[in-house]
């Protein structure tokens, strides 16, 4: 055999080793061990020549390539494996976690100050033995008008007050339709609150939106009178606003109530002195209430010589400007975060 394949094999393994030793990365390790073991590298090229041999010679030639593979092989695989774990150490310390460091805390978030309001209130009234109804925000005329002893020519019909979908139908524009659902739907005792949100054709501004929200309420019994009215009101208020606070009812007018009346509330901002906010009167208004209309208790075939009942309608965006001091009602609804972060934990 030939000295010069002794030669030649160990510059190519030289040449390597060299080669190796600068590779920075896995790519040109590969590159290397193409150029060097692959189909059309070194050492197959090397071995194509061993048939140029003398037949005697062609043995240990073989042998001797065949022993360079292996050592370049395992020199190559060596050298992978050296700087796979370099690779992985420096990516390991880059994208290291600084334990040290204090943690970050998540953003909670928190209730919508309508929904505090509204569940405070459904639970004050839970409590009174109220069950809650919800019905369809999409009524028809009957049961948003005249169930309600609202006749058609009535003001409160008007497009100018009434979003109306069809002829027929209307977005409601209180929650009392669930209260005559209710009522048809079940003989007395009856004893409801219906929270639901409603609409109006109103001009957003300070006090007014298109939308709000409402808790309509319904007590309907043998023997119901004003006192059972003046009575849970009085308490719900109370339990709401604080024990101390000044409440008087006032007359008014309803079409679905008789008699009705108005509850005022001792302002909160003045106690009662006068301010801007109460129109120097003293006093806010803060729902409308009464003995529910004959009418309306003979529509769902109650008998209104044997059973009374009285109604009554809060406002919740009212309740929750009053509650927390709030200026304007279009706040409620814009989806600030600065605004709705005050109510965190409440």
């Amino acid at each position: 055999m030939s000295s010069g394949l002794s030669e030649r094999l160990e510059a190519i393994q030289r040449e390597v080793a060299r080669e190796l030793e600068r590779a920075a990365d896995l790519s040109e390790i590969e590159a290397i061990r193409v150029r060097t073991l692959g189909r059309k590298g070194l050492l197959t090229t090397e071995a194509k020549s061993i048939g140029k041999l003398a037949a005697e010679d062609r043995p240990a030639a073989g042998d001797l390539i065949n022993q360079f593979k292996s050592e370049l092989e395992s020199t190559i695989a060596e050298r992978e494996r050296a700087l796979g774990e370099s690779v992985l150490a420096r990516r390991l310390q880059a994208e290291a976690e600084d334990v040290t460091l204090p943690g970050r805390r998540r953003g909670l978030g928190t209730r919508h100050p309508l929904t505090i309001v509204t569940e405070d209130l459904l639970a004050i009234f839970r409590r009174m033995g109220f069950d809650v109804a919800r019905g369809p925000e999409v009524e028809t005329t009957w049961y948003n008008f005249e169930a309600l002893n609202i006749p058609e020519g009535h003001p409160a019909r008007e497009e100018m007050d009434t979003i109306y979908v069809s002829d027929e139908l209307v977005l409601r524009t209180h929650t009392s339709p669930i209260q005559i659902r209710t009522m048809e739907e079940q003989p007395p005792p009856v004893r409801v609150v219906c929270p639901g949100r409603v609409f109006r054709s109103d001009t957003p501004d300070a006090s007014h939106s298109p939308y709000f929200h409402q808790i309509e309420g319904l007590w309907v019994e043998e023997g119901i009178a004003m006192s059972h009215l003046k009575w849970a009101l009085t308490e719900y208020a109370r339990e709401f606003f604080g024990s101390d606070v000044e409440l008087r009812f006032r007359p008014s007018y309803f079409p679905f109530t008789e008699p009705s009346a108005e509850l005022d509330l001792g302002c909160l901002f003045c106690a009662g002195e006068g301010c801007r906010v109460c129109k120097q009167t003293g006093w806010l208004e803060l729902l409308g209430c009464g003995m529910v209309h004959p009418a309306v208790l003979e529509g769902v075939g109650y008998d209104s010589e044997r059973y009374t009942g009285f109604a009554w309608g809060i406002g919740i965006e009212r309740h929750a400007m009053l509650k927390y001091g709030v200026p304007d009602i279009r706040m409620f609804f814009e989806n600030d975060l600065r605004f709705l972060q005050q109510f965190v934990g409440r």
